[in-house]
């Protein structure tokens, strides 16, 4: 008999064992897959207890949704989970302090949720969703289980202008528990955030939208719009979703050349509605008119009948121009130059001439000073003008006395050294 070669006892038996247990720990390592922190598994549940739910993913022992996941689930869904039934769970911690899988229900449905709004915003979905809450921006809505937030200016423009009040709770209380068409249009799954428009999800068109608003417009009605765009002939202001036609001249008060230089893009601004066209569909604006004309408050320091100073500005066939102060000017009508008939105003006056005349009209809404030169010695006018003469008398006077009065008291300013 053959004896063995004690190489093959020692040597060659033992290289064959380790090659043996290397492909039984391969078999081993591949047939257990083993959960990672943050992923989301598909499990079986294996039951159902009133403190915990017992989770098969296919690992080497069962994981646990444990109490206090438990304790924030409504009886109603606590009594929808079944034995044998396939849901997916969010990997909590593979390993607890108590060596347990713990697993997360909650989070898992959340990811999936993300998920979907997050195809929802790719796929430009419209979905419905119903209005829970309100801040003082917008509205909250529920969708897919998430809170999702519709900022006012995101909110369908027929809604926002059926929309009154000065707190959230006026503008939105109303709109709570509706349901409401919404697009999503951002999503930001790490800060939570996500955002849903109402606007993007309607069907409703510029021109619809404009209807609306020119039938629910009044001339005289103030609204704060933001300016569109610009153009030599005036500024188009958007008022709940039209815009108006604020004209240069209703810009200022003042003269300018160019809406740029008062305006720009994407300004907020006060408006004042001052004509509506329903058949045309045209809106006029103004800004000046919400402003306070000074022309009208220096006209104020004037009265009918009172004798001005003036210089006069300009010579026309009508008639010549006064500067009564700078930059406010009165018209001595043709007709106002004497009791005689005049040809030209010419006849009368020069440019640069200075001359007392008498205000005989004053409108101020159309910014117009009517003055006389024939009426100057009118009789009608005497009592006005004796009474202006002892005004400026009893200024005088005052002067005089407090001239007076000053030199009495300079001359008993004694220095304390004397």
């Amino acid at each position: 008999m053959d004896q063995l070669d004690p190489q093959d006892v020692q040597g060659n038996q033992p290289a064959q064992n380790i090659e043996s247990m290397e492909a039984l720990l391969e078999e081993i390592e591949t047939g257990f897959d083993l959960p990672v922190r943050g992923e989301i598994r598909k499990g079986t549940i294996a039951s159902v207890q009133n403190d915990q739910i017992m989770v098969s993913i296919g690992a080497k022992s069962e994981g646990i949704i444990g109490s206090r996941e438990m304790e924030s689930f409504s009886d109603e869904e606590k009594a929808a989970f079944k034995v044998g039934q396939e849901i997916n769970v969010y990997v909590v911690n593979p390993e607890d302090r108590n060596g347990n899988l713990m697993l997360s229900y909650t989070r898992a449905r959340e990811a999936d949720s993300w998920d979907a709004v997050e195809e929802m915003e790719q796929n430009k979905e419209v979905s419905t969703c119903k209005v829970v809450g309100y801040n003082k921006g917008g509205v909250l809505v529920n969708i897919k289980n998430l809170n999702g937030f519709v900022p006012a200016s995101q909110l369908a423009l027929s809604r926002r202008m059926d929309m009154t009040g000065d707190t959230p709770e006026d503008r939105w209380g109303d709109v709570v528990g509706e349901e409401i068409e919404v697009r999503v249009i951002e999503v930001d799954r790490n800060r939570r955030r996500l955002i849903l428009s109402e606007r993007a999800a309607s069907s409703e068109t510029r021109e619809s939208l404009k209807e609306k608003v020119i039938e629910s417009l009044e001339v005289g009605d103030v609204y704060t719009g933001r300016v569109t765009s610009l153009a030599s002939f005036g500024a188009f202001v958007n008022i709940n979703g039209a815009d108006g036609l604020v004209h240069l001249s209703e810009i200022s008060w003042d003269r300018i050349n160019d809406p740029s230089e008062v305006l720009e893009v994407g300004q907020e601004v006060e408006v004042k509605v001052i004509s509506v066209v329903k058949e045309k569909k045209r809106i006029g604006l103004s800004l000046r008119q919400l402003q306070d004309d000074p022309w009208a408050i220096k006209a104020r320091e004037f009265e009918v009948g009172q004798m001005v100073e003036c210089k006069i500005t300009r010579l026309t066939s009508f008639g010549a121009f006064a500067e009564i102060e700078p930059g406010f000017e009165g018209l001595v009508h043709i007709s106002e130059l004497s009791e005689h008939r005049v040809e030209h105003p010419k006849e009368m006056l020069h440019e640069g001439d200075e001359v007392n005349l008498r205000i005989i009209k004053i409108e101020p809404e159309e910014h117009r000073i009517g003055l006389s030169l024939r009426r100057v010695d009118s009789m009608k006018y005497a009592e006005q003008d004796w009474q202006e003469l002892l005004d400026d008398a009893n200024f005088d006077d005052d002067d005089k006395n407090d001239k007076h009065n000053q030199d009495d008291e300079d001359d008993f300013d004694f220095d304390d050294e004397d």
